[in-house]
């Protein structure tokens, strides 16, 4: 009887432990079928063929028109969702550094409105420019959207001539009229002159204002040095035009021709024939006192001189070299005889093999 007994529990409790464990494999199926709540977007994009969004700009081109160099101007692109899904933007960018731009986030519930704020950083040059923005988002129609900003970049005081050119020579060496106008009427003052290296200056009356001026502008050879080409910049009170940059140079008394020597494909050893021009941008008559090579590759094997320009024909013999991805370098420097240096720089790039 005891044995009996024994045998029924032992049969019960197996039952149980077999009803147990059918318990717990069905809770795991269930849940892995249904697992914790999500929010909308998540339970969207759970979903591949699920209701789409569909992302629609107000406007989105924009066009500034006339605006000042320099200036900062905001845009608003607003936009919304009309789709019945949820929008999901990735990702924003733009052509280049003059616009910047802010998104405050990144999904929009359907029927959801948001607004893409717009800086459009106009440069210095006048004449029309155009940014864009490209919106990347999963509107499967439109998954890439492009924004258009336009404006006409507008000097609003220009200026006559639009370069400076200096001559060291004649008899107006060193010195050029600048005009500066008035665009659209308005009176202005010049609060500041000043150029590269300080060579350039100008006398201005600061507390004078008018819609036009003209500055008699002039050089200091001693203060540029070097320096053959600049800028100069005027600041003004006009409101819309605070700062015009222009460009100088200076004509030197010696010009060489070509400015430098390239040479493509080059062997080791084996000499490359060249010309280089010497010759006075002033008509005026000059001497050589000597012409040099300062690694010693290039060598004069000719020297001409054609009314008041000198031809000089030079041999150019790269080192040899185990590394042909190496490249060699000289300058060749011409002396007159009333001191003046004249460089020319060579580079030569070795053949691939």
């Amino acid at each position: 009887m005891k044995m009996k007994n024994g045998r029924l529990n032992l049969i019960a409790v197996t039952m149980v432990s077999a009803l147990v464990l059918q318990g717990w494999f069905v809770s795991q199926a269930i849940g892995a079928q249904a697992p914790a709540s999500k929010t909308a977007a998540e339970a969207n994009a759970a979903e591949p063929n699920g209701p789409p969004p569909k992302l629609i700009f107000e406007q989105p081109t924009q066009d500034f028109g006339s605006v000042a160099p320099g200036s900062s101007n905001p845009c608003k692109f607003k936009f919304a969702n009309k789709g019945p899904g949820v929008l999901k933007i990735s990702d924003v960018t733009k052509t280049c550094g003059c616009t910047v731009f802010t998104l405050d986030k990144k999904e929009y519930a359907p029927g959801e409105q948001g607004v893409i704020d717009a800086m459009y950083n106009a440069d210095k040059g006048n004449g029309i420019r155009t940014r864009h923005l490209y919106v990347m988002s999963n509107d499967p129609v439109d998954p890439r959207i492009e924004l258009t900003i336009k404006a006409t970049i507008a000097q609003k005081i220009a200026y006559e001539p639009e370069k400076l050119e200096y001559a060291i020579r004649g008899e107006k060496a060193g010195i050029v009229d600048l005009t500066l106008r008035s665009v659209d009427d308005q009176n202005f003052a010049i609060t500041s002159f000043g150029s590269t290296t300080d060579a350039i200056s100008a006398d201005f009356d600061p507390n004078k204002k008018g819609v036009k001026f003209v500055l008699k502008t002039k050089i200091s050879m001693q203060k540029a040095g070097s320096v053959t080409s600049g800028q100069i910049e005027i600041k003004t009170s006009h409101p819309e035009c605070p700062t015009i940059n222009v460009p100088f140079s200076i004509l030197p008394r010696l010009k060489v021709d070509p400015p430098a020597i390239n040479i493509l494909n080059a062997e080791g050893g084996k000499a490359v024939e060249r010309e280089v021009w010497l010759l006075n941008n002033y008509n005026e008559e000059f001497e050589i006192a000597s012409a040099t090579s300062k690694e010693g590759i290039i060598k004069v094997t000719g020297q001409e001189k054609v009314g008041t320009r000198y031809k000089f024909k030079l041999s150019i013999v790269p080192p040899t070299t185990e590394n042909p991805g190496k490249m060699f370098t000289d300058t060749f420097t011409i002396t007159t005889k009333d001191g003046e240096k004249v460089e020319v720089a060579c580079r030569g790039f070795y053949q691939r093999k």
